[in-house]
């Protein structure tokens, strides 16, 4: 049986036509299913559904609304449901105050997102799912985009996965459930009517432009919540932090999830900076390879596995990264960045393209390790240099994010509901 299943994949892997076909009967059957549960479930007025990164985790935007949410009297009789990816990740999410936890696709899930008044979601909805009248959609999305996004890509093949007639198709299924959709920028609505085809779905009133409520910690922690965040993540006293975080890349795809490589000789890195500095190393969540990092023990700590990367801006000196939106938080604590590009070409030509020049990123762009090393140990020099275009960027990118976000995007969802 197995067998049959992998020829099936390979065949629509090949075949873009009988794969778009495949997918539209796949999503014309859930939404049977799903409607008969729907069509029997009631709406609950008091009753929200959180999910972030289809379950994977219990962070990004909607935590951060939902922490506000929990924290406002004026919600004390609301009760809530996270969804999870798989049994472990419910099992923690069901520690959560005043929470039920779902799995993913389970009837139980499917039964919860018929009966919410408000869904709260920040990446691609489950393609089952209908709203009905009376229900409320929030798309809090998860980041500025640098790279093209959606409808915007002009890489002539897509990605691993989806052709981009595949990727527009999917979009429009998608965006045209949502009532509402975060936006921290004037940028990012210009670039999201563009990217998510709102314009042509005649969508583009759902932006709200709030900030981005994951960010409001940034603006509202304390000294004692970095100490604890650095005792929780292990960080020795005395030494400093470089957070590594990269992105994915469209056209590494090993059948199962897209695959990284690191591009970095972590030997050299331990052997010139390990006396001085510790690395955090974050895998996108789309990155299905395991890192083994034994060998390093005490000198990178692999935190790809955590839910929240925001805790770890905090505890972070120096953030290097890509093309990844990343920066763009990052840039909120106005610390030093270095953007390792060693595939920047590729990337801008073949992969996804992006929405602004990489020179005006706050920070050196580097394409060879050795100019990574040296970029390190003049990180001082480097972040005189570029003070001036670190503000440049917070001003166009940065603006409304101020510590208030969560409490305005709440504002804009309960205001005539």
């Amino acid at each position: 049986m197995e067998t049959i299943k992998k020829c099936i994949r390979n065949i629509l892997r090949h075949n873009e036509t009988l794969r778009i076909l495949a997918r539209r009967i796949h999503v014309y059957l859930k939404r049977r299913k799903y409607r008969k549960i729907s069509d029997r479930t009631a709406i609950d007025e008091k009753l929200m559904v959180f999910e972030t990164f289809m379950g994977r985790q219990y962070g990004c935007n909607p935590k951060a609304i939902f922490e506000y949410i929990i924290s406002d009297p004026e919600f004390d009789d609301f009760r809530f449901v996270w969804v999870a990816a798989d049994r472990d990740k419910k099992e923690q999410m069901s520690k959560l105050e005043r929470t039920k936890a779902v799995v993913l696709r389970s009837r139980e899930y499917y039964e919860a997102v018929a009966s919410a008044k408000y869904l709260i979601t920040n990446s691609n909805l489950d393609m089952g799912v209908i709203k009905k009248p009376g229900q409320i959609f929030l798309q809090t999305w998860h980041g500025t985009p640098l790279k093209r996004l959606r409808c915007d890509i002009v890489a002539e093949k897509g990605n691993a996965m989806n052709s981009l007639r595949e990727i527009k198709s999917k979009n429009d299924l998608d965006v045209v459930r949502f009532d509402y959709f975060i936006s921290p920028s004037a940028f990012c609505t210009e670039k999201f009517i563009s990217s998510f085809n709102l314009k042509k779905l005649n969508r583009e009133n759902i932006i709200i432009e709030t900030g981005y409520p994951r960010n409001d910690f940034l603006y509202n922690y304390s000294e004692e919540d970095a100490a604890r965040i650095r005792q929780e993540t292990g960080i020795p006293e005395g030494k400093k932090v470089i957070l590594y975080a990269p992105t994915f890349r469209d056209n590494q795809h090993d059948g199962s999830g897209y695959v990284y490589d690191t591009h970095i000789d972590f030997d050299r890195l331990q052997e010139r900076y390990g006396d001085e500095y510790v690395i955090l190393f974050r895998a996108h969540y789309f990155v299905a390879n395991q890192f083994d990092f034994s060998r390093y023990e005490g000198f990178i700590y692999d935190v790809s596995g955590l839910d929240d990367i925001t805790p770890l801006y905090l505890i972070s000196d120096i953030l290097i990264t890509d093309y990844s939106s990343v920066c763009f938080d990052y840039a909120n604590l106005r610390r030093p960045m270095l953007f390792y590009m060693y595939d920047l070409e590729e990337y801008d030509s073949e992969i996804r393209g992006f929405y602004f020049p990489v020179t005006d990123l706050p920070g050196p762009i580097l394409k060879t390790e050795e100019e990574l090393l040296e970029a390190i140990g003049n990180i001082e020099e480097i972040s005189k240099k570029y003070e001036e275009k670190y503000r440049a960027f917070n001003d166009r990118f940065n603006y409304l994010d101020d510590g208030g976000a969560a409490r305005r995007v709440v504002n804009e969802l309960t205001m005539e509901n």
